[in-house]
């Protein structure tokens, strides 16, 4: 077989790797466009110049003997753990941030919450499409099954490319190097003086990492679900665990739909506003609903198994995945929305590179080190951590982990709703919103809708 022929250990460090590299570029890319480029030049170079060439080299490696006479895994290195994690962390603090941009930051910003909703929606059409055509071109053809991917991807570069007459092109406006810092006047009493402030990304990440714990809790789906519905049966025969986090992208799908269409847009209407607390709060306890139903599922297998070594079936892990789904849609795409309403308009893509840090890279570290400490909960009456088996399932402890992420759930709850972190969180963004409508009144020049030609 043309493959390069690792085991599943190296296979998976390899993945970790790549994820590794994709969530730390995203710094890289904000960086190009916040203090050289501008985002819509960055996210070329990192599509023209890592991403493409990366899914490219990708599928070229997948061609027996194309490339050499023995699979090249040097090639197939360079594409995975360089130019693809490259490219794709690139463009992850870019291409939300220059969508936002298109709409006013003050006129419209109710239309930027329903944007954040609908690009979050828009991620998982395409993972639930790559979920539903990749494994089976995978079983047909490996080279199809990285052509389909590598052809959308240049499609969408050339329909990317096709509307830049149409895009609002901001010039990058940050001086890290300079001793100057964009300063707002805060107002703290009317009597009193009128005292400096500042919007840093320090605040952006104090409040980023507010959704933390809903994050921990979500990834739990590649991983603690994925050890619990191992052990329960396919329902009607086909469907595995492996199949249940398409649940996620259509819940995403569905509720987020319906937020974005019709709950945002309600609420405007009657000049509310749902605090950005408020929203990290009511993801936070989706997940919590979610690990409360894993943790019925859990008590479930333990019964059926002890009652007469039967199984129940996975499909009793829908409604998890389903709460998930609920709750991305509050949490996550409301942490994009944040990163960008509350940073200067200086530092946008860079704010956006926290957000991503704090949603993908700083929850798996935690997951990591939450699991190596729990480690004994993991282990069957053998001594190993080889749970595939019902039996090897039924002796380990997995309830207790399961307790342990709810009470973080609940944390993430309770602590957005702290009328002092709500206050602070409130702070940051009018600061920030003063800093976008200040330039607009001393320099009228260099007022929105600009384009950078």
């Amino acid at each position: 077989d043309w493959n390069a022929g690792f085991a599943s250990i190296t296979a998976a460090s390899y993945v970790s790797t790549s994820t590794m590299v994709a969530y730390s570029t995203p710094f890289v890319g904000a960086f190009l466009a916040d203090t050289l480029w501008g985002d819509y030049k960055s996210i070329l170079f990192g599509l023209l110049c890592f991403y493409v060439p990366g899914v490219l080299l990708m599928t070229l490696t997948s061609v027996p003997g194309l490339l050499g006479e023995e699979f090249s895994v040097s090639l197939l290195t360079l594409s995975l753990l360089v130019l693809w994690p490259m490219g794709t962390g690139c463009l992850k603090s870019l291409v939300n941030v220059f969508g936002a941009k298109q709409f006013h930051p003050l006129l419209q910003s109710s239309m930027i919450e329903s944007y954040y909703v609908n690009f979050y929606m828009a991620i998982n059409v395409g993972a639930l499409c790559g979920i539903g055509s990749i494994p089976i071109l995978a079983q047909r053809n490996v080279t199809l099954a990285y052509s389909w991917p590598l052809g959308l991807l240049v499609a969408g570069v050339v329909v990317f490319v096709a509307g830049t007459p149409r895009y609002v092109r901001s010039p990058p406006r940050s001086e890290l190097w300079s001793s100057k810092t964009s300063k707002v006047v805060r107002r703290t009493d009317r009597n009193k003086n009128k005292h400096p402030s500042t919007t840093s990304l320090v605040s952006v990440f104090r409040i980023c990492l507010l959704i933390v714990p809903f994050a921990v809790g979500y990834n739990q789906m590649p991983t603690t679900f994925i050890v619990q519905g191992t052990v329960m049966t396919k329902a009607f025969g086909v469907i595995d665990v492996a199949s249940m986090n398409t649940l996620d992208a259509l819940s995403v799908l569905f509720f987020g739909s319906v937020t974005a269409t019709y709950m945002y847009p309600s609420l405007s209407r009657r000049g509310i506003k749902l605090r950005t607390t408020h929203k990290f709060a009511i993801g936070s306890a989706f997940g919590a609903l979610a690990i409360c139903w894993a943790l019925i599922v859990e008590c479930m297998i333990h019964h059926a198994y002890q009652k007469d070594g039967s199984q129940i079936s996975v499909l009793w892990q829908a409604p998890a995945y389903v709460l998930i789904g609920w709750g991305e849609i509050f949490a996550i795409s409301s942490a994009y929305e944040v990163a960008f309403t509350a940073s200067s308009p200086d530092k946008k893509a860079l704010a956006s590179a926290v957000n991503i840090f704090c949603v993908g890279g700083l929850p798996n570290l935690l997951c990591i080190l939450l699991y190596q400490s729990c480690r004994a909960w993991f282990t069957n009456t053998r001594g190993t951590t080889e749970l595939t088996h019902l039996r090897d399932y039924s002796s380990a402890k997995i309830g207790h982990y399961f307790l342990v992420l709810l009470g973080i759930m609940v944390f993430g709850v309770l602590v957005n709703l702290l009328p002092a972190v709500r206050d602070f969180v409130s702070l940051v963004e009018e600061e920030a919103t003063e800093l976008v409508r200040t330039p607009m009144i001393r320099k009228p020049a260099a007022s929105f809708g600009q384009r950078d030609h």
